[in-house]
C-alpha cells in the first residue's frame, strides 16, 4: 500500500513548452561562465532561475506560466532546487532542432529528485533526459531593489548598441564608470586604465539608440568591467536582431539593474494559433534581470 502511494505521488510541476530554443536563449543569456550553479524556484506563477557570482553579480530568468502550453503546479509553497546551469542548457539543446520548433515536457521531481525532460511531439521517437539536482545553496543577497529617489534613474538603450558599447570598453581597464546627467540629458560610459575611452549617449541626439531617459540629478558610479560585461556578453542573436531595447536602472546605493526581453514565442509558420491577429503575444517573453553592485571604494558624490 505504501509502495502504490509512492508511485501515485503527484510531482510538484509538470509543464510543456513548444519552443525549446527560446528557453535555451533565455537561460544562455545568464551563462557567463562554463561552470555555474543555478537555483530554480517553482511557483504557481512560473519558474525563476537565479545565478550569482561572488556576491557582486546576480541574474534572474523569469519564465512566466503563460510561456508554457501546459503548466500543472501541485506543490505547497515554493520548492527550490539547485542544478548545473551549463548541464541544463546543454541538455535542452539536444531537444532543439534547427529549422523546427520542438515541444518538450519538464517534470520535477522525479523518483530520485531529478529534473525530468522528454520530447512529446514525435510519434517515431522520444528523447528522454534526467538531470540530477541538489539542495540549493543560500542566495547570499536576495533583496528588494529600491529606487534612488523620487524620480527613477533609468534609461533604455537599444540592446545591440549597449552590447557594442560594453564590448568596446574592454580595452581601457577593469572598471567602468556610468554617469547620468539631466542637463543636457546624457548617459556616459567611461573606462580608464590602459588609456581611457568614453562613450556618450545623448538623449536628444541619439533617440534611435537611447530610447528613454529619466534623471533629475547627476549620478556617477563605477562597476567592475567583468560584471558589467556579463550583463550583455551572452545575449542571444534573437535579442540583437530584434533590438528592442535594454533598460538600465540605478537604485539606492548605486545598485545597477539591467533588464532584457527574450522571445520564447514559436514561429507563426509552425504554430498558427499563437495569436488570432498573427502577432506575438507579450506573454511569450522571458524577462532577464541582472543586478550589479558598484565598487565599494567609489569616490563619487550623489544626491540621495
Amino acid at each position: 500500500m505504501s509502495s502504490s502511494a509512492i508511485e501515485a505521488e503527484v510531482p510538484d510541476l509538470v509543464c510543456q513548452l513548444d519552443n525549446v530554443q527560446g528557453m535555451v536563449d533565455a537561460l544562455s543569456a545568464v551563462r557567463w561562465k562554463r561552470h555555474q550553479d543555478a537555483m530554480v524556484e517553482l511557483s504557481e506563477h512560473g519558474v525563476v532561475l537565479i545565478v550569482e557570482d561572488t556576491g557582486c553579480l546576480q541574474a534572474k530568468v523569469y519564465l512566466q506560466r503563460e510561456l508554457f502550453v501546459r503548466y500543472e503546479y501541485n506543490a505547497e509553497g515554493r520548492p527550490r532546487f539547485g542544478v548545473s546551469l551549463g548541464l541544463f542548457v546543454d541538455c535542452l539543446n539536444t531537444f532543439s532542432a534547427p529549422g523546427r520548433s520542438s515541444m518538450i515536457e519538464i517534470q520535477y521531481p522525479g523518483p530520485d529528485m531529478q529534473l525530468l525532460v522528454k520530447s512529446v511531439d514525435s510519434l517515431d521517437a522520444c528523447i528522454y533526459a534526467e538531470i540530477r539536482t541538489r539542495i540549493p545553496d543560500t542566495i547570499s543577497w536576495d533583496y528588494n531593489f529600491e529606487p534612488a529617489g523620487s524620480t527613477p534613474l533609468t534609461f533604455t538603450v537599444k540592446s545591440a548598441a549597449l552590447k557594442e558599447a560594453i564590448d568596446d570598453l574592454e580595452w581601457p581597464g577593469s572598471s567602468i564608470q556610468i554617469i547620468l546627467q539631466p542637463v543636457p540629458p546624457c548617459v556616459t560610459f567611461k573606462g580608464e586604465g590602459h588609456g581611457d575611452l568614453q562613450i556618450d549617449f545623448m538623449y536628444y541626439v541619439n533617440t534611435g539608440l537611447l530610447i528613454a531617459f529619466h534623471c533629475d540629478c547627476q549620478v556617477s558610479y563605477r562597476y567592475k568591467y567583468k560584471f558589467l560585461r556579463a550583463t550583455t556578453s551572452n545575449l542571444p542573436g534573437s535579442v540583437i536582431k530584434d533590438n528592442r531595447g535594454s533598460k538600465l536602472t540605478i537604485g539606492r546605493g548605486g545598485m545597477l539593474k539591467v533588464q532584457h526581453l527574450v522571445s520564447v514565442a514559436r514561429t507563426a509558420s509552425s504554430h498558427p494559433h499563437i495569436d488570432s491577429a498573427g502577432h506575438q503575444q507579450p506573454s511569450r517573453i522571458a524577462y532577464i534581470e541582472f543586478f550589479v553592485k558598484p565598487e565599494v571604494d567609489e569616490d563619487t558624490v550623489n544626491n540621495s
